[in-house]
């Protein structure tokens, strides 16, 4: 693969006999690598190596002994972005109400509506359309908020659709906030964490799903002392959606005094939050999400994205796509939107005097999107950067293309120039999932029948 974009059919059935040939050795030369790794910066003309699932070497003049070449001359290598938080079974949805501008239109039309009627077959339909979508457009870890469990057949579903598309898949699971369901959450997820988490060692993890207060969906779902000890007992991650405003701030510090709160903990969102509020995030290492796109387009709290609160306070956040009934899918929007809102305020903040804005930078969102969303899923020390010794999730990017060339900033033309289809392969954990621009082993007209059909269902079985 180099700068025509191409590889012959032979090379990529090289790179996918992993299966026969555990060690199977791929070596990249000759590209522009942005490792995201503080220790090695961005390399010109350099190669990467994976063995097996995982990344031996990055640097010049590595050996192709024994390792399948692929010609990285005029491409880009990246890591994966990673998506902190997804609602994919919503997918089949997409856009259907594009101008929603507020979160009670969402909750009504979406989780008081459609969620209602869902089936565990179309559990599976939207989670599996979320998750090669995000493949396709670069997302190589997508952490899927699957608030709709009414069964454990509704879960187990999810899942299958996170293990079938080969993504680096984190399931958090939550009960549905509406209509009928089996009140099997969260007892069901021991069962879960023994039927498809009992190896730590592979492309699934498990998080516990809940909200920050039960304004939404009452106080079954909202995250304090039982839960937070349900997710210690497992040995798992929780991420806590709806963070907002003045009600999730006093819990915010409840939770510190309770002490649990820490690293292990994802709060999503985190807008319109108290100074104090974010004094405890910051004394207790607790992650943060941020959804650009939805607090701008639908207007959550104050509407601004909270990355001036967390950078104020030390905190580097990762990014996620939130819901696609009213939002985009990729994470190109994710750093664009959040690297011009930021930079619009910081200019705004100071216009008129002598203070010089504190902007963000292009590096900036590109860290949220990678290292940083590594970290707020538990998982930094498996995927987020080009580190020797992680899992080679990893993008190649065409930067001779149209809307690249001539490549001058790397990390400038990722963030500012690039969206998915300049993205030309996709590794995750060492395996091929998009090549030569095409999402690997789908079948596009039969995905297409089958997500039709499951919309069609859910519409009319919602409406009736």
């Amino acid at each position: 693969m180099n700068a025509s974009g191409t590889t012959s059919p032979a090379l990529l059935a090289q790179l996918q006999r992993r299966s026969s040939d555990p060690n199977r050795r791929i070596l990249f030369t000759g590209a522009t690598i942005v490792t995201m790794d503080s220790g090695l910066g961005v390399l010109h003309g350099a190669d990467l190596l994976v063995e097996g699932d995982t990344i031996r070497a990055v640097g010049p003049g590595l050996s192709p002994e024994g390792a399948v070449v692929v010609d990285g001359t005029g491409t880009i290598l990246a890591p994966g972005f990673i998506d902190t938080h997804r609602h994919a079974w919503e997918t089949q949805l997409r856009r259907i109400v594009p101008d929603v501008d507020d979160l009670g239109a969402y909750v009504m039309s979406t989780l008081a509506g459609h969620a209602t009627v869902y089936r565990p077959h179309d559990m599976y339909v939207g989670t599996k359309l979320a998750a090669l979508t995000a493949i396709d457009s670069g997302i190589t870890c997508m952490l899927d908020f699957s608030h709709n469990s009414r069964t454990p057949e509704h879960s187990d579903a999810a899942i299958q659709a996170l293990i079938d598309t080969c993504i680096r898949g984190v399931h958090a699971s939550m009960g549905p906030h509406f209509g009928d369901w089996d009140r099997q959450w969260p007892g069901d997820l021991t069962r879960l964490r023994e039927k498809y988490f009992a190896d730590d060692d592979q492309l699934l993890t498990l998080r516990l799903a809940a909200l920050a207060t039960g304004e939404i969906a009452g106080p079954t779902f909202s995250y304090g002392p039982e839960l937070a000890r349900t997710a210690q007992e497992l040995g798992i991650g929780v991420s806590v959606d709806a963070v907002f405003g003045m009600s999730s701030s006093q819990a915010v510090l409840g939770w510190e005094r309770d002490g649990i709160l820490g690293a292990d903990l994802t709060l999503i969102h985190a807008t319109g939050l108290t100074p104090q509020a974010w004094e405890a995030i910051r004394r207790t290492g607790t992650t943060i999400a941020l959804a650009p796109t939805s607090d701008a387009q639908i207007g959550l709290e104050t509407a601004i994205p909270a990355i001036d609160e967390a950078l104020a306070v030390g905190v580097r956040p990762g990014l996620s796509i939130d819901v696609e009934v009213a939002l985009v899918s990729d994470m190109f929007t994710q750093m664009r939107a959040l690297h011009a809102i930021q930079r619009m305020r910081a200019v705004n903040a100071v216009h008129g005097s002598e203070q010089r804005p504190d902007r963000i930078t292009t590096h900036d969102v590109l860290d949220f999107a990678t290292l940083q969303g590594a970290r707020t899923n538990g998982l930094a020390d498996v995927t987020g950067s080009l580190t020797p010794g992680k899992k080679a999730d990893l993008l190649v990017i065409q930067a001779e293309d149209l809307n690249n060339m001539p490549l001058n900033d790397a990390v400038g033309t990722i963030v500012l120039g690039s969206d998915a289809r300049n993205i030309r392969a996709v590794l995750i954990n060492g395996e091929p999932r998009k090549w030569n621009g095409q999402v690997i082993d789908v079948d596009l007209p039969a995905l297409r029948d089958e997500v039709h059909a499951s919309r069609e269902y859910v519409l009319n079985a919602s409406a009736a």
